[in-house]
């Protein structure tokens, strides 16, 4: 593994999962959320996530977590594995709530840039519950687009388990 796609829905474990396998491989780790947003949760235009996902994937290691549906082919090319966290809505949305609660009191996540204290309004919650077929739609066709890929599709907190120890093993 030098470059590797995580995706996921949110609460899929997303950024949790690209630390734990950064320190394991020593391969630096980028955030899309960090490319999405600027501090106060001002969004990027769609013209500059893209510049900045692509001087990104022009790198010779890389862990990429999280979406922007439009690179995913560009990324696709260029990784060598995808990590694609698809998790029971129920538990995903456990856990976004959880974060939530744990980050109170306008704590910043550290997979955020500065001053984008942990929310939860009624669009994210949409996107949430919604949102969710759409996107894994997305994935399983860039998936498919790209055969050289390896593709690990971790359905359970059991997979993920299993995925981590076998890094170890």
């Amino acid at each position: 593994m030098k470059r590797v796609m995580v995706l996921g829905g949110p609460g899929s474990g997303k950024s949790t999962l690209a630390v734990t396998l950064g320190r394991a491989t020593g391969l630096p780790v980028i955030h899309m959320d960090k490319i999405h947003w600027q501090p106060g949760w001002v969004e990027r235009s769609r013209p500059e996530k893209v510049r900045l996902v692509s001087e990104a994937e022009d790198r010779e290691q890389w862990i990429i977590e999280g979406g922007l549906s439009v690179t995913y082919d560009n990324r696709a090319a260029r990784a060598d594995t995808v990590i694609w966290l698809d998790l029971p809505l129920p538990l995903r949305l456990f856990r976004v709530l959880k974060r939530r609660w744990r980050y109170r009191g306008g704590k910043t996540r550290p997979d955020l840039p500065d001053n984008c204290p942990e929310r939860l309004d009624p669009a994210f919650l949409h996107w949430i519950l919604f949102m969710g077929r759409q996107n894994r739609e997305k994935i399983a066709k860039a998936l498919d687009r790209a055969q050289h890929l390896t593709v690990y599709h971790l359905k359970s907190r059991r997979d993920v388990k299993a995925f981590l120890s076998s890094l170890t093993a």
